[in-house]
């Protein structure tokens, strides 16, 4: 008994000089370290070092594994199922590559669901235009006489997908193919823009490819939209990829933003928008640097300049322009000294100066 007694007080006599001794340590000595001593490297130095390819040989070998399913995930498709593509690595490349490769037969709409915001009923409107066209062309050329609806009534969401969805006895086999990459992206993960995708998925002349990252994806989905509307065949097919294009949007832990790598992130956005858009931003770009000193461009000015180069029609085309800009965060306003709303866009000159030449190759 005594044993154990003198072997329990060793323990805490022990453990009693152990914390004091590192509490005296610690008062006695502090480290001289900030974090500013701590060394920033730039951002695409990082990405570089980071994403180092391997095992290529095995990574070309597992695609052409994928490729030879190309023909059975188009009977897939045919049969009225949705893919979904899951596992490991970027699946941007392997979906492109199957609807260069097989679909051809078929219209392809890809939605970059990694981008920062997507403006689904901006997406759906397309569709339903491309519909109209692919309608009218098949009829044309096939002379039937059946005067099918071709045109949507208006542009609320509900007609446009009562429109997409169409008669079931006809036209079954014109379907237009809609690849979203990464479903499961920011700026679609809120309850509305999954149910209106599920319900544009279950429409009869819509077919999807979509893929999924996140390990929490399938929680977005209740039991009728996995089996009943977007009708889901999953498909695990990890390629080990880098996200090059996805990850460009997040920025990378010890990171700095380098002139170059933030005018390349701007200009990966513009390019998802219109023409006419990116024509708007670069008047208001070149506007900002040849009046440095300004608190950035009148809007009415910018209306003026964009309506004489006929890249919009009315202030409503432009107001849609300014609105993508904003939900992208490229553009800002504030009001100048006169009380106008001013547009800025928040990037160093030098910044801009290399978007500027990014959009004009």
């Amino acid at each position: 008994m005594e044993d154990i007694e003198n072997i329990e007080e060793d323990e805490y006599g022990f453990s009693r000089n152990y914390f004091l001794a590192k509490e005296l340590g610690g008062a006695s000595k502090r480290s001289a370290h900030k974090l500013s001593d701590i060394h920033i490297v730039d951002e695409q130095e990082l990405r570089e070092t980071a994403i180092e390819m391997k095992h290529a040989k095995e990574i070309s070998e597992l695609m052409s594994d994928y490729k030879t399913m190309y023909s059975k995930w188009v009977f897939e498709l045919r049969c009225g199922f949705g893919l979904l593509m899951y596992g490991f690595g970027s699946k941007k490349a392997l979906i492109e590559d199957f609807a260069s490769a097989s679909l051809t037969e078929y219209s392809v709409m890809v939605i970059n669901g990694y981008l920062p915001s997507v403006n689904l009923k901006q997406v759906l409107l397309a569709l339903a235009e491309l519909l109209s066209e692919l309608l009218k062309c098949k009829r044309k050329s096939s002379g039937s006489l059946s005067k099918g609806q071709e045109t949507f009534p208006s542009r609320s969401i509900d007609d446009i997908l009562s429109f997409l969805h169409g008669p079931q006895s006809e036209d079954k086999d014109c379907f237009i193919c809609v690849v979203v990459h990464n479903i499961d992206g920011p700026a679609l993960r809120d309850p509305e823009s999954q149910q209106t995708l599920a319900r544009l998925a279950s429409c009869s002349h819509i077919r999807m490819v979509a893929s999924i990252d996140h390990v929490n994806a399938p929680l977005l989905w209740d039991k009728k939209m996995v089996h009943k509307q977007f009708n889901w065949l999953w498909h695990h097919v990890p390629t080990f990829a880098p996200y090059n294009v996805e990850g460009v949007f997040f920025p990378l832990v010890l990171a700095q933003g380098s002139t170059a790598q933030t005018a390349k992130t701007a200009a990966i956005v513009l390019q998802s928008l219109t023409p006419n858009a990116q024509n708007v931003f670069k008047i208001l770009a070149e506007y900002q640097l040849s009046h440095p000193d300004e608190d950035g461009m009148p809007t009415d000015d910018l209306y003026s300049a964009s309506r004489e180069r006929f890249f919009v029609s009315s202030q409503v085309t432009l107001n849609s322009h300014l609105t993508e800009f904003k939900d992208h965060e490229l553009v800002k306003t504030k009001r100048n000294s006169d009380g106008q709303e001013c547009l800025n866009i928040p990037l160093s000159s030098d910044a801009l100066r290399q978007l500027l030449l990014d959009l004009n190759q």
